[in-house]
């Protein structure tokens, strides 16, 4: 028989073949996927299991006994890949050996058609004892649901163990917060994940589980706007990676995105992160309040009967209200309104609300936060000086600043005061180096520019720009220039007068100009000072950016800053300083070799062949203001000497790649030694290395190596193809295809190309070869790894040591882009 729903019913479903046909045929419909869904498929496993048990029941002649849903399963949220969470229930009057039976003729057919199974068998106390002894086993049965035998011992059981939870819920709930701290430990936050585990992440299924039972208790409720919809996308999500994969997992791995995105009809893999963010951000909030309000009715427990014995009396005193703001007071460790507040007529009140917190470092409360969203009236624009005022406040507040944000943006209240914020809103990041999604990258930003307002004249100008220094990312094209005309608009806005507004576009344009010129270019040519310098035209703005490019690097992830790229950002500010302040930058003179790289040079010429050192690097990792961590090792200095002739570079960083050695900074230049060793050209290599894994290589074997790379005994191509096709790497999803370009205005001396690619083992190797087979010198290389992302330079000149013409280098980009893209 076919039921309405569009399940067959238990009389032609009951064996093992049947039940899988019909569940194939319900996992397989277009039409019906989502809370349907799921549903069905509970709807029909309990008939298949139903039948299953009460056959084997009649069978066993056991009576008084149970089929139970507990977990998931009891929920009714069966994904296509979910366990089966079951409980065979009975009295205890039968005979042990007959509910043995019974049980495997329930659980063997599961196993039979290879379906996960959670399985147990108790009696009403031995599962009420479990319950006791094991907080999960609680959790599961606080959604049991009778599915065969006898209701009453399931209604029993139910009734019983709610009782319980709520008894025991003060002792209990202390528990179940810990175990999703230590959950939220091991799993990182959901929202800000590349590849987020649905399940067990902070803001997934777990914890929205969790606030069920927190609800449950009676102790305290979780904010129910948009929780059930948050819930049902994260079930959407998994339920099409388990059909897509074919496998029962809740990771979101990079490789299947693009086709769950494609299972549940949105754009791109994206739209998806972009879904799953929003839905796992509403859980985490709610969770959030949650857990204050749990805290908070504990300690008033804990608390109330020292009161009564202190008064003498049943009675408890009013709260303290302490003022913290005009229409804004503490109460009971939390921000409110104040009784006289009146948000309809004062616009403020919600930035002045929110920086009052976080300068107090306390939470507002949820009462709060949705009477200001739904009572105060918008800003006028450009907004009054007080709300500007107060927006810096909030910023400046650092880390205390960002669980405010959360409540203000929760309740719309962000993109109602900035509206262009929605554009970045959960929007993911997929390049490695970032943390955190877009908009969680500008609030961090802001937060590490809070412990920079000491080092300069305009902290409210950088707080500001540290907030929307990524604004243009929810823009087609060039973030940075988008995001100068948003900034601009912005600026004014808000309340900033016109000169004000073009240093915050300023500012965002060009956020990041002094790193990428630090770290990729040849900062003793006066070109690439003299062009940062008509980039940020004054002193004052050159103050911003320094400190803006340290809270956007602190921000991103501790691949992007380090005391070496400080080092060099703050090299070059210096220059660029001298420059606006009306000195000349003097045309460069060939730099004198070190002590170490003239020794080593003397002995290459002596020798004719190259010559290594290795030297261990250390670095202090920058910390908060004025605060430093520990030195620690982040790889090898290695420098090379080696006469001046073709094929250094591909060979160098061949025999490197050879040897499983990352490169994280190079530069080469020739230098000519003086007398008396003779006017002899000399290349001078100085690399940045670190071991993919196991210890370093000697440097006698990198030496040996070397020499035979470059008198053509040792096949470096062939050798890496070798390797990489015995132990190819997993890839995620595709990279984007390598570009080289020439940088505009980069030097006067040489053309500057860059190039952009995925790292890989050997991609130095494979640039080198084809600058040589271009013919052209390689004047001074810079070379940037960035997580999964290499951005390097190479100052180039023809034969006679002038930079190429613009035909040359186009041809020269266009030949470089077909060979990297050659495997």
């Amino acid at each position: 028989m076919t039921r309405t729903d569009g399940t067959t019913g238990q009389a032609d479903e009951q064996g093992p073949g049947g039940y899988a046909a019909a569940r194939l045929r319900l996992l397989q419909e277009k039409a019906r996927s989502g809370p349907p869904r799921r549903s069905a498929l509970a709807r029909l496993t309990d008939d298949w299991a139903g039948a299953l048990f009460t056959a084997a029941a009649t069978s066993a002649g056991v009576r008084g006994a149970a089929l139970v849903a507990v977990g998931g399963y009891g929920r009714g949220e069966l994904s296509p890949r979910s366990d089966l969470d079951l409980l065979l229930l009975h009295d205890g009057k039968a005979d042990t050996a007959a509910v043995a039976a019974l049980a495997d003729r329930v659980w063997y057919p599961v196993w039979d058609l290879g379906l996960a199974l959670d399985h147990s068998v108790r009696t009403p106390g031995e599962a009420r004892k479990a319950a006791g002894d094991d907080l999960k086993v609680q959790l599961g049965l606080l959604d049991a649901r009778h599915v065969a035998g006898d209701l009453g011992l399931t209604t029993a059981l139910r009734t019983t163990v709610l009782a319980d939870w709520r008894n025991q819920a003060p002792k209990r709930l202390p528990g179940l917060y810990e175990l999703c701290q230590e959950r939220a430990e091991r799993h990182g936050e959901l929202q800000f994940l590349l590849e987020p585990d649905l399940k067990e992440a902070r803001g997934g299924l777990r914890d929205a589980t969790a606030l069920r039972a927190v609800a449950a208790s009676w102790l305290a409720d979780a904010p129910r706007e948009g929780l059930d919809g948050a819930r049902r996308h994260l079930l959407d999500a998994r339920d099409a990676l388990h059909l897509v994969t074919g496998r029962a997992t809740d990771r979101l791995a990079l490789q299947e995105q693009q086709q769950v995105a494609a299972e549940l009809e949105l754009l791109d893999a994206d739209a998806l992160l972009r879904e799953v963010y929003e839905a796992a951000r509403t859980v985490s909030y709610a969770s959030d309040v949650t857990w204050r309000e749990v805290n908070r009715v504990l300690r008033a427990r804990s608390a109330r009967p020292r009161l009564r014995a202190l008064l003498g009396v049943g009675g408890r005193p009013a709260a303290e209200r302490t003022p913290l703001a005009e229409g804004v007071v503490e109460l009971e460790g939390e921000v409110v309104l104040a009784r006289t507040a009146r948000p309809e007529r004062d616009p403020v009140l919600p930035l002045r609300a929110a920086a009052a917190a976080a300068q107090a470092g306390l939470p507002v409360s949820l009462h709060a936060v949705r009477r200001l969203a739904h009572d105060a009236r918008p800003l006028p624009v450009p907004w009054p000086a007080e709300a500007r005022e107060q927006l810096v406040t909030l910023l400046g507040a650092g880390e205390s600043m960002v669980p405010v944000w959360d409540a203000l943006e929760a309740e719309g209240l962000i993109t109602a005061l900035l509206p262009d914020w929605e554009r970045v809103r959960c929007r993911p990041q997929r390049n490695p180096v970032h943390t955190w999604t877009v908009d969680r990258h500008l609030v961090e930003a802001a937060v590490r520019a809070s412990s920079l307002t000491r080092r300069v004249g305009r902290p409210d100008l950088l707080l500001v720009a540290a907030l929307l220094h990524d604004i243009g990312k929810g823009w087609p094209g060039d973030h940075s220039v988008a995001g100068e005309v948003i900034a601009r608009d912005v600026a004014g806005r808000i309340g900033f007068d016109r000169t004000d507004a073009e240093v915050l576009a300023t500012l965002v344009r060009h956020h990041l100009l002094l790193v990428e010129t630090a770290t990729r270019r040849d900062l003793e040519d006066p070109a690439t000072v003299r062009s940062v310098a008509e980039a940020v035209k004054s002193a004052p703005t050159l103050e911003l950016l320094h400190a803006l490019t340290e809270a956007d690097a602190l921000a991103t992830g501790p691949a992007a800053w380090s005391s070496w790229r400080a080092s060099l950002v703050a090299g070059l500010v210096k220059k660029v300083a001298a420059v606006l302040a009306g000195e000349t930058p003097d045309e460069p003179e060939p730099a004198a070799p070190g002590a170490e790289q003239e020794r080593l040079a003397v002995e290459a010429v002596r020798t004719g062949g190259p010559v290594l050192a290795l030297h261990a690097r250390t670095e202090t990792r920058p910390g908060d203001g004025a605060v430093t961590g520990a030195p620690e090792p982040v790889g090898v200095e290695l420098l090379i000497a080696l006469p001046d002739q073709p094929g250094v570079l591909p060979a160098v960083a061949g025999v490197l790649a050879l040897h499983r050695l990352t490169v994280r900074a190079a530069d080469l230049r020739a230098v000519e030694l003086p007398e008396p060793v003779g006017r002899t050209a000399v290349l001078l290599l100085s690399w940045r290395v670190a071991a993919e894994y196991g210890s370093l290589p000697q440097a006698a074997r990198l030496r040996a190596d070397l020499v035979r790379a470059l008198d053509g005994s040792l096949d470096i191509r062939a050798r890496l193809a070798e390797r990489e096709a015995a132990y190819p790497r997993r890839r995620g999803t595709q990279a984007p295809p390598p570009t080289v370009k020439v940088a505009p205005a980069g030097s006067r001396l040489a053309t500057v190309i860059e190039v952009r690619a995925q790292d890989a083992p050997g991609l130095l190797h494979r640039i080198g070869r084809a600058l040589e087979a271009a013919e052209v010198r390689v004047r001074s290389a810079h070379v940037s790894t960035l997580g999964a992302n290499a951005v390097d330079a190479f100052y180039v000149t023809c034969e006679k040591g002038e930079p190429l013409s613009g035909e040359r280098a186009a041809g020269l980009v266009q030949e470089m882009e077909s060979a990297l893209r050659e495997r």
